[in-house]
């Protein structure tokens, strides 16, 4: 008798946090492209530069070389 007479247990639930917005697997996809697209720029621009100064430290050697009318080239090994 006395279980009856017991006051219900009431169970209350704070509200959760506020929905935040879903990120879809084509967000995901999209932004990882977007980083290696960054990473692939920054690469093609880095070689361009080391290609440029190989090129034209080739160039000046060339111009800088003395003429002995052969078509061979003097390697500088020392």
């Amino acid at each position: 008798m006395l279980l009856l007479l017991q006051q219900p247990v009431v169970v209350e639930l704070n509200p959760g946090p506020a929905e935040t917005s879903r990120i879809a697997y084509s967000d995901i996809i999209l932004s990882a492209f977007g980083v290696v697209g960054l990473i692939m720029l920054i690469a093609i621009l880095f070689g361009a530069a080391v290609g440029a100064v190989i090129i034209y430290r080739k160039k000046r050697a060339e111009r800088e070389a003395p003429v002995d009318g052969t078509d061979h080239v003097r390697l500088r090994i020392s």
